[in-house]
């Protein structure tokens, strides 16, 4: 009886071990990005993609959602940043369908949906892209502390727009969970997400 106690206790004290061991390495873990702690809830925003759809982040929980504000007229940190999401999407295999890629227009004047959705078939068909009124869209702007100024071209009747160029992350939760600084590794963003995907 004695001998099948004590097993009992080694087996359990063997389960708590290795259950304390993972907190241990969970609590350690170091993120790639900024992180935002305690985490923030996002504010809900519903938009139009480049389908003509209603796209409401409240109804991406159980999803981690990438989201980067840019406009299709950008010259560089736009496609250079949603290349950087193939790349992640590629990293993350059969993960890749617990992650949704959402790009927010800073140019709503240009972007429409048709627009949004011939710029976005270039790159990748299933990432989302973002328009809707402007004062929509500066609510938005103004949750997530985005910048954007329209920067006019002497001799053109084209313009810049001027906008910060971070990633911000929303958790399976719905809350802001980090960001990142234009040109992180694709390899690093999906450590941190593969993180936030087991921490779901």
């Amino acid at each position: 009886m004695k001998k099948f106690l004590w097993v009992g206790i080694g087996i359990l004290l063997g389960m708590l071990l290795t259950v304390g061991a993972w907190f241990v390495s969970e609590a350690r873990y170091a993120y790639n990005g900024v992180l935002i702690d305690p985490p923030a809830r996002a504010e809900d925003f519903e938009l139009t993609d480049q389908s003509n759809q209603a796209f409401r982040l409240s109804e991406q929980k159980g999803k981690v959602v990438l989201i980067f504000f840019g406009y299709t007229n950008c010259p560089d940190v736009c496609p250079i940043t949603l290349n950087e999401f193939k790349d992640i999407k590629e990293l993350l295999g059969e993960k890749a369908s617990q992650v949704e890629f959402v790009m927010v227009t800073v140019d709503p004047d240009r972007d429409t949906a048709d627009r949004l959705r011939r710029f976005l078939e270039q790159i990748d068909p299933e990432f989302s892209g973002l328009t809707g009124n402007l004062s929509v869209l500066e609510s938005v702007w103004k949750s997530f502390g985005v910048f954007r100024e329209r920067q006019e071209v002497e001799g053109s009747l084209e313009y810049l727009v001027d906008h910060t160029a971070r990633i911000y992350v929303i958790d399976t939760n719905g809350d802001w969970r980090l960001n990142y600084p234009f040109g992180m590794e694709a390899s690093k963003i999906v450590q941190d997400l593969l993180h936030l995907l087991r921490e779901s």
